[in-house]
C-alpha cells in the first residue's frame, strides 16, 4: 500500500463517521500503467495538462501518453486492450456499443470540451459563397448558413460535377455538425444504408461527405480532392494561415455548447479497474478547470504544451488563434469567440445522457440506425454508455479533497442527466433529450417515424 491523494470511498467513509484526520491511507490504484492514446487536436488538451501538471501522477498513476493515426486505429487499440483508454470522439462509444462499423462496449465518465469545430471551404468555393452573404460594414454577417452554399452546390450539380466535403469519421461529431449545417440550408447531405451494405453515407445525396484525417484536411483541399470539410482545431485556422480556404462557421453557432469528445474505455476495462477509473476521470476534471480557470489565464501555457510534436504539433500562433477566446474567418477577418474551446465551464466535462442521445437521434436521421427505435431504446442505450455515476464518485473525491469545490459540479442530488430543451441550433429547431422520436419528426430532411431506406 502506498500513500496517495486519491480516497477510496471506504476510507471516506470511515474518515467521516469515525472523524479520522483528512489525511488518510487510500487503497492504490488497480492498474498504475497506462497507455492512452489521441488524435492530433486541440481538443485533446485535458489529457496534456493532467500529464503535464502531474494531475494523474497525484493519483498514483503513471500515463503515457501516444498520438493515433487515425480514429479507426484508435478505437481497435481500445478494444484490444492496447490502450487502456482514449480521446474519443462523442459518437465512437456509442456507435460501438450499438455495432456501427464495429462492435465493443465502450462507455464515459467524462466529457472532454464543449464546441471546437469550424467548417472551412476552398478559396473557390468562397468566392462564390460570399456573392449570396449580406454584408456590414465589408464584412460577412455571421452565422453564415448553408443556405449561401446551395446555389454552389446547385451549380456545380448543373456542370456534372459532385460537391464534395471531407469529415473525420462517420460517427463524429463532425459529420453530424456538417450534415446538419448541409441540411438545414436545403442540402442533402446523403443517407447510409447498412442493412443494404451501403455504408457510403452518400445515398440522395447533393453534397458527397467521406472520411478525411484531421492533420490531412488542409493538404487534401488544396489539392482539390475535396472543396470544404469540418473538423476541428488547428485544421481550420491552418487554412486561413496557408491561405487556402476560409472557414465559414464554428460549431459554436450551429449547436451552443455542444458535446465534442469523450474520454472513453471498454467496459471491461472499467469494470476490471475501478479505483483506476475514477483517478483518471480525477486527473482530467483537474486539468478541464485549468484549462478554463481564471478567464482562461492559463491558455497561453496549453497552447505552448500544445504546440510540441508529441502532442498536436502545429505553430502556437495557429494554435493560440482559436484556444485564447478568438476565431479568424476570412483572413484579417478576427473575431472574439471566447466559448470556441470550454473544458469545465458550463458542466462541460458531465457525461449528460441527453448528449448522448442527441447523437443517436443523427445516426437515425441519417441511416446509421436503420430500422425505427422507441424512445426508450434511446435511454436504455444512452445509459449503457454514458456513465455519470463514475462522474459523480470521481467528483466527490475531489470535493472531498479539496481540490474543488461542491458549486464545480452539478447538484448530484437532483441531477437527472438531462439538460433542459435546448433551442439554440442555427435552424431554431429545438431538442429534448427525452423525446427523441418527436425530434426527428421536426426535421425535412432525414429519417423519422417507421422510415427505411428501401
Amino acid at each position: 500500500m502506498k500513500l496517495t491523494t486519491s480516497l477510496t470511498r471506504l476510507v471516506k467513509g470511515l474518515a467521516f463517521t469515525c472523524c479520522l484526520p483528512a489525511a488518510v491511507f487510500a487503497i492504490e490504484p488497480e492498474k498504475e500503467d497506462l497507455k492512452f492514446g489521441f488524435i492530433k487536436l486541440t481538443d485533446m488538451a485535458p489529457l496534456a495538462i493532467a500529464y503535464e501538471k502531474g494531475y494523474f501522477e497525484d493519483e498514483g498513476l503513471y500515463v503515457e501518453l501516444e498520438a493515433q493515426a487515425n480514429w479507426k486505429v484508435l478505437l481497435d487499440r481500445v478494444i484490444t486492450g492496447e490502450l487502456d483508454g482514449a480521446h474519443m470522439l462523442a459518437g465512437q462509444p456509442l456507435g460501438a456499443t450499438i455495432g456501427f462499423g464495429t462492435q465493443a462496449h465502450i462507455i464515459t465518465a467524462l466529457s472532454m470540451d464543449l464546441n471546437g469545430n469550424g467548417i472551412t471551404v476552398s478559396n473557390d468555393v468562397w468566392k462564390e459563397m460570399k456573392k449570396h452573404i449580406p454584408h456590414e460594414n465589408g464584412k460577412p454577417v455571421h452565422p453564415i448558413k448553408a443556405d449561401y452554399l446551395k446555389p454552389v452546390v446547385e451549380q456545380f450539380k448543373s456542370e456534372g460535377e459532385p460537391f464534395k466535403m471531407g469529415m473525420v469519421f462517420p460517427v463524429s461529431t463532425h459529420n453530424y455538425e456538417l450534415r446538419y449545417w448541409l441540411a438545414a440550408g436545403g442540402i442533402h447531405p446523403g443517407y447510409y444504408a447498412p442493412h443494404k451494405g451501403d455504408i457510403s453515407g452518400q445515398l440522395e445525396a447533393d453534397a458527397f461527405l467521406s472520411v478525411t484525417p484531421p492533420p490531412q484536411m488542409p493538404a487534401t483541399m488544396e489539392a482539390g480532392t475535396i472543396h470544404g470539410y469540418c473538423v476541428g482545431e488547428p485544421w481550420n485556422q491552418q487554412a486561413v494561415f496557408k491561405g487556402i480556404g476560409v472557414p465559414v462557421i464554428t460549431d459554436y453557432q450551429i449547436w451552443k455548447n455542444n458535446p465534442e469528445k469523450v474520454f472513453g474505455v471498454s467496459k471491461a476495462w472499467a469494470d476490471k479497474y475501478p479505483q483506476t477509473h475514477i483517478g483518471v476521470v480525477k486527473a482530467m476534471i483537474r486539468a478541464a478547470n485549468w484549462l478554463d480557470d481564471n478567464n482562461l489565464a492559463n491558455r497561453p501555457e496549453a497552447v505552448k504544451i500544445l504546440s510540441q510534436p508529441n502532442y498536436v504539433g502545429a505553430d502556437y500562433d495557429v494554435i493560440a488563434n482559436s484556444m485564447t477566446g478568438t476565431f479568424e474567418y476570412e483572413k484579417g477577418d478576427k473575431r472574439e469567440v471566447p466559448d470556441f474551446n470550454v473544458f469545465f465551464k458550463y458542466n462541460a466535462t458531465y457525461p449528460y445522457y441527453s448528449d448522448a442521445i442527441w447523437y443517436l437521434t443523427q445516426m437515425r436521421r441519417w441511416g446509421q440506425i436503420a430500422e425505427p427505435k422507441d424512445d426508450s431504446w434511446y435511454m436504455e442505450t444512452a445509459k449503457k454508455v454514458y456513465r455519470p455515476d463514475i462522474y459523480a464518485e470521481a467528483a466527490k473525491e475531489l470535493i472531498a479533497e479539496g481540490k474543488l469545490k461542491a458549486a464545480d459540479f452539478p447538484d448530484f442530488a437532483t441531477e437527472t442527466g438531462f439538460k433542459p430543451p435546448q433551442t439554440e441550433f442555427i435552424d431554431g429547431i429545438s431538442f429534448d433529450g427525452r423525446k427523441p422520436n418527436d425530434y426527428l419528426a421536426k426535421f425535412d430532411i432525414g429519417l423519422k417515424d417507421d422510415q427505411v431506406i428501401k
